[in-house]
């Protein structure tokens, strides 16, 4: 295996072809493991060919290579379950379901536009991803009370919106 990866690391993507061949079974027990839907586990592993081949020429000792391309799998395999579990379904956000039933992500988008554009990326981070108001901080450089009061008066526009829709036959 070491003389693939040294062909590997020197750009014969022939090697670099046997190496993850050799090497697929168990990408796709590791990644079972992981993730139950052979979707996930499939792109997981995908993702993991795509990052080993271009960061191969980083691997420092060749002997290792299964350990690291497992290590990558590994990781990509636990970015995915993140995600899993922020992702929240728009249908089921508590306030905003009559609004979006039935038009999915296009009737949140809609329902959202009267609001500026850092907070409609806000409120899809809270209620399309699930993101705490402490993460939506963090990840947006923001306070944790600017975030918080942007959320509040947020819902304030758009219950007004949403109530002088009503009012004039629209929504």
């Amino acid at each position: 295996m070491e003389y693939l990866v040294k062909r590997a690391k020197g750009g014969d993507a022939e090697a670099f072809i046997e190496l993850m061949e050799q090497n697929k079974q168990s990408m796709y027990r590791v990644a079972k493991g992981f993730l139950r839907d052979e979707e996930d586990v499939a792109d997981a592993m995908a993702e993991t060919v795509l990052t080993c081949y271009e960061k191969v020429c980083t691997l420092k000792q060749d002997a290792y290579f299964k350990t690291w391309m497992i290590r990558i799998l590994i990781n990509h395999c636990k970015n995915m379950r993140k995600k899993r579990k922020r992702s929240v379904p728009v249908e089921n956000v508590e306030g905003l379901e009559e609004q979006v039933s039935g038009d999915g992500m296009q009737g949140f988008k809609e329902l959202i536009e009267p609001l500026g554009e850092r907070d409609q990326s806000i409120f899809t981070l809270y209620y399309v991803y699930g993101m705490k108001v402490k993460e939506i901080a963090a990840y947006m450089e923001m306070k944790e009370n600017t975030v918080s009061t942007r959320l509040r008066r947020g819902r304030e526009t758009l219950r007004d919106v949403i109530t002088d829709g009503r009012k004039t036959g629209g929504r």
